[in-house]
Formats: structure tokens, sequence, C-alpha cells
């Protein structure tokens, strides 16, 4: 009789974990902005950023690691390191752009037994692995294209539909804190990545395999923080019916013209593109910025980087939640236009640093700059987007994200580093970058203007109605 009881605890213990999790997310019904209305536990809400963490080490480490290749394992000729970075990554913006936004449709409809997001969440890292074994494999210019192409395929296949969870299950008053978890997960996973980069960039002078192992690494990261969302993230259960459509029909959705309808949507996209390109310079020429300004070798690089990320890790970490605060008083938009002032200051400072330390300096009020911004964006943009197509809208708005990247490198790299490198002599081309980053956050914050910000009572949490006792 008592072992009886002792097996059949853990077993109901289980049935009352998963009814709670289930009346977290599914009951009371949503607001009328069709947002849950139940609180979430702050472990849940961390559960939901963590694959953040993972996302941001393979995208943050992989195209450091690429630049460090292409620098100093002579990939392609002195002073055409721009161009090489350029063309590694132009395919998979055009896939990212596609991607992401039709999964994420598709997912808004999708019913499995593991949810609507889950799925692709675990496929696309799946392949994540796969293809970052062939960018680490790989020994061309084109041939890292390649598996860098069809690794945007896999990411992006599983980031459309996991950015719909924020909107899909948090409540609105706890959006500012959702949103600020997001950006220190999407923080700490861009040190992750850096550090792991850094170190494989040091170690490339006396291991020939240390940028094949740094490669693995942000493999193993990744698929490590999406079995923490795949396997504790409940995601409730609303989904939109099909109503006997066919999923070519669903996946063309993603591009409708009813987006036109979405104007203040539409001008976040615009203004994220442009500050999240400034925001790209630095992390995108560090590489080249220390190894050709302050003509550091391999070895060198990649230990000043691993002390700058030291200084970089603390402004940008410490930024995040004090600036997710600060936006639930003040609005998400004042803070977006003071982070793009310090970024312009902080790059400004870089531009034309004299000796290292001054750099270091404009490094920090740039990491400042994107703790701040990273801790906002999410909170406004899952603000704006309609609730009921959160996998779509979410996805349209990494058009952005995917595409932003590759502009700093071809316009960034491409154009002015490798062309400024020629007519002004090898070194002030990074220089001449920075300074195009100032220019993107300036037209980022201008595009902001047009955007409506929801008024504090459209994103405050409605009080449950009582219900009459009998």
């Amino acid at each position: 009789m008592s072992v009886g009881c002792k097996t059949a605890l853990p077993r109901e213990r289980g049935r009352v974990r998963a009814a709670i999790l289930s009346d977290m997310t599914t009951a009371p019904g949503p607001d009328t902005l069709g947002r849950p209305t139940r609180p979430l536990p702050t472990t849940h809400l961390v559960r939901i950023s963590l694959y953040w963490l993972g996302i941001s080490t393979v995208w943050s480490g992989i195209l450091d690691i690429v630049n460090g290749r292409l620098q100093f394992a002579g990939l392609v000729p002195k002073g055409s390191e721009g161009i090489g970075a350029f063309e590694i990554s132009l395919l998979g913006m055009v896939i990212a752009i596609v991607v992401q936004p039709t999964v994420g449709t598709i997912s808004d409809y999708t019913i499995s037994r593991w949810g609507r997001r889950k799925p692709y969440i675990f496929v696309g890292s799946a392949l994540d692995v796969i293809f970052l074994a062939g960018v680490a494999t790989s020994n061309s210019v084109a041939a890292i294209a390649a598996f860098v192409a069809l690794l945007q395929f896999s990411s992006n296949f599983s980031q459309g539909p996991f950015q719909g969870y924020v909107p899909d299950l948090v409540p609105a008053k706890q959006v500012g804190l959702a949103s600020g978890l997001i950006g220190l997960f999407q923080a700490l996973g861009n040190i992750t990545g850096y550090v792991i980069a850094a170190l494989a960039v040091t170690l490339s002078s006396v291991d020939r395999n240390a940028f094949l192992y740094g490669t693995l690494a942000l493999g193993v990261v990744e698929f490590t923080s999406m079995l923490g969302v795949v396997l504790r993230v409940h995601e409730g259960d609303r989904v939109k019916s099909r109503n006997g459509r066919s999923w070519l029909s669903i996946a063309a959705e993603a591009w409708g013209s009813d987006l036109l309808r979405e104007t203040s949507f539409l001008w976040l996209v615009g203004s994220r593109f442009f500050v999240l390109a400034g925001a790209a310079f630095f992390p995108a020429f560090s590489t080249f910025y220390l190894a050709q300004v302050f003509g550091m070798d391999a070895s060198n690089t990649g230990e000043t980087k691993l002390i700058l990320l030291g200084v970089v890790a603390s402004c940008l970490t410490l930024a995040v939640l004090p600036a997710s605060r600060l936006s639930d008083r003040i609005g998400r938009k004042p803070v977006i236009y003071g982070s793009c002032a310090l970024g312009g200051i902080g790059l400004t400072i870089g531009a034309f640093a004299p000796i290292l330390p001054v750099a270091i300096l404009g490094a920090s009020l740039f990491a400042a700059s994107a703790g701040s911004f990273l801790a906002v964006d999410w909170a406004l943009m899952s603000e704006l987007v309609p609730k009921a197509s959160t996998g779509r809208y979410m996805g349209i708005s990494n058009v952005a994200t995917a595409s932003a990247g590759t502009f700093t490198l071809a316009i960034g790299g491409a154009v002015v580093m490798d062309n400024v490198n020629r007519w002004l002599g090898y070194g002030t081309g990074p220089r001449a970058a920075l300074l195009l980053g100032v220019a993107c956050y300036i037209v980022g914050a201008l595009l902001l203007l047009p955007v409506q910000e929801p008024r504090g009572e459209e994103t405050v949490e409605k009080p449950e109605p009582k219900v009459a006792q009998a």
C-alpha cells in the first residue's frame, strides 16, 4: 500500500505541474489586444528568452571567426577583406529575408504534439550544427559562403517561429521585463560568441585547427540552449485556423499587402534596420580594426579582443535591465533615441582614437548603447504586432536584422573600408567604416519619429472581471 502511494505521488505532482503551466498561459482569456493576462513566473520568462543566447552566440561568433580567417588565413588577397566578407554573407541575407517570415507565418497555423513553434525550433537548431560543421571544414570563400547560406536557412527556420513567444505568452505588464531578459541573453550570447572567436583567432597562430574547434563550439552552445526551450516552455493552445487553405497559400500570406496598413510597424522595421546596421560596425570590423589600424598580428589581435570583450561585456550587460525599467516609465522611443546618440558617440571616438585605450573607451560607450537598444527593441516591436499573427510579423521584423549586417559588410567593408585603404593607406579604412555607422544611427533615429508608440493604457494589463459568487 505504501509503495503504491509513493509511486502515485510523482505522477500526481507531474499532473499538477502540467495543470499549473497550462493555467499560466491559457487562463484567463486574452485582453482586448489579444495578449495573455495571467502573469508568468520569472523562471518561465527566462526559459522563453534562453534560446537567444544560442542564436546570438552562433551569429556573433561565426562572423568573427570568418573575419579572422579572411584576415589571417590567406583566403583573400590583402586589401580585399571587406569584399570577401560581403561575398560570404550576401546569399545568406536573401535567404534569411525570405525564410523567417514565411516559416513564422506557417507556424502560426501549425498543430502538433510539440505545439506550433517547437518543431521548427528543434529541426532548425539540429541543422545549424550540421551546417556549422560545413563552415568549419571549408577552405575557400565559395564553400564557406555556401554553408553560411545554408546556416541562414536553418537558423531562420527556427527563429521565425521562436520570435512569436513573447507576444504569444507574455502579458502586457511583463513585456518590459521579458524584453530586458531577451536583451540580456542576446548580450550574453554575443559575448560568448566573441569570446569563442577571439580564442580561435589567438590560438590560430599555434594550432591550425583553432578555427575548426571554435566553429563547432558555437553549435554546442546553441543546441544546448535550444533544449532548455523545447523541453521546458509551455506554448499554450492558441492556434489560427487554416479554414481549408493550402500550406502554400499560408506561406504566401507572409507577404500579403495588408502589411501596408501597419504603418507604425513598417516605420519601426526601417528604423531597426539602420540602428542594427550601426550596431554591427564595431563587432563586424573589430578584427580588421585591430589588425589594420594598430598593426596587430593574429595572436595580439585575439588577446586584445579578449581584453576588449571584458570591458564591452560589463558595459553591455549592466545597461540592459536599467534601460528596460526606464522604458517602462518614460516609454520605449526615448530610450532608443538615447541609445542611438550613445552609439554614435562611441563609434566617433573609435574612428578617431589615436591609441588603443581611447578606442576601448569608445567601445564601452558603444556597448552600453547596444545593451540599451536590445533591452527595449523587443518590447516596442511586440506591442505593435497583431497578436494573432505574431510569427508572421516578428519574422517580417527580422528583415531588418538579417539585412543590416550584410549592409554593414557591403557598404562599410567592400565599398568604404577596402577603397579608403587603397586611397588613403592601409589602416584608414576601418576608421572610415565606423563613421558610416554614425550616419546609420542618425537615420535610424529619424525613421523612429513616425512610429506611434502604444499608450500606457493600451499596454498595461486589464484587471480580470469579477465573477459573482453563487
